[in-house]
């Protein structure tokens, strides 16, 4: 009884090195890219030192499947950040923060500024109308009041 063993599959050096890069980053110990870098495609491309266009579903259609399995099946997890990442981020949100409270004390002045204008343009007017009033001869006309009827 003679049983035909399956030979294994060839390996190109190529996807050799794409699979090393994979298993790198897979445990988050990278050699060319940033310790937590994110897995995607491109990156296990750009770990293996070649250009991202280089490692194509067409060419490495195992490959390409077994790294979109993982990042399917590791899309839940949160890639933990460094505390550096996290004093980066914050200061960054607290940049915009102190952007925004700029532009809204730059709001409210501009609006203040309005506001003391309007103030300013009805007080002359007052002013104004009261002394075209004074100017004005006095009237003649006398009002009658209907509250006294003749008997």
């Amino acid at each position: 009884m003679s049983s035909k063993a399956i030979e294994p599959r060839k390996v190109s050096k190529a996807e050799l090195k794409f699979r090393e890069a994979f298993e790198r980053l897979k445990v988050g110990k990278p050699d060319i890219l940033p310790k937590g870098t994110p897995l995607s495609q491109n990156n296990v491309a750009k770990e293996a030192g070649v250009d991202p266009s280089a490692l194509r579903r067409a060419r490495f259609p195992e490959l390409v499947a077994d790294i979109q399995a993982w990042i399917e099946s590791h899309r839940d997890e949160a890639p933990q950040k460094s505390p550096r990442q996290m004093m980066l981020a914050q200061r960054s949100r607290n940049r915009d923060l102190q952007e925004k409270v700029k532009a809204l004390e730059e709001q409210r002045d501009k609006a203040l500024g309005q506001l003391l204008d309007a103030q300013s343009r009805i007080l002359e007017l007052t002013l104004e109308n009261q002394r075209l009033q004074a100017q004005l001869p006095a009237s003649n006309v006398h009002f009658i009041s209907n509250s006294k009827k003749p008997s």
